[in-house]
């Protein structure tokens, strides 16, 4: 793997009819979010190779519209992703490893933010860097990191709905 894309689901419904976490749905602003994300993602050339994807209601839908501008990518609906912590991501990561050139994995926080600042960590990023992050993981957003032969993962971006016009940050 020489890409990794930790990617948090769109803006979603307070609650689902159901009553369950699990099956609350996106709003209108986080669809046309998911939709503004995966053009953003397709455009700077940032199409994997295999995503892993939350079986929450809210991550399928939100790959479901990434993926219309990314076109064909493995996908794998992965149960440890819904509510997992940084270290289950991390592991599933490290076991995709081999499996893709660029790997997205589409899930929640505050596992998706953590993991990114433990990245950031143990990569040294810059002051200004780590400042942009602490400050939030909302919805849509997606950190980009390269990863060298050693499998260690260096900061490469930080795109937000927000910055290409979509929904608030939060």
């Amino acid at each position: 793997m020489h890409r990794l894309i930790l990617m948090r689901h769109a803006k979603t419904e307070r609650a689902a009819a159901s009553g369950l976490d699990r099956d609350r749905a996106l709003t209108p602003r986080g669809l046309e979010d998911a939709i503004l994300m995966g053009g953003i993602l397709a455009d700077k050339g940032l199409r994997p190779d295999l995503a892993l994807v939350s079986p929450a209601v809210r991550t399928r839908q939100t790959w479901d519209a990434v993926q219309e501008a990314l076109g064909d990518v493995e996908v794998r609906i992965e149960p440890r992703l819904y509510d997992a912590s940084p270290e289950t991501i991390r592991r599933l990561v490290e076991d995709a490893e081999e499996q893709a050139g660029c790997l997205l994995v589409m899930a929640h926080n505050p596992g998706v933010h953590t993991l990114a600042i433990d990245y950031l960590t143990e990569s040294a990023a810059s002051p200004s860097v780590m400042d942009r992050m602490a400050g939030g993981f909302p919805t849509g957003a997606a950190a980009i990191f390269e990863v060298d032969v050693a499998g260690r993962c260096a900061y490469d971006g930080f795109l937000t709905p927000k910055a290409f016009g979509g929904g608030a940050d939060e």
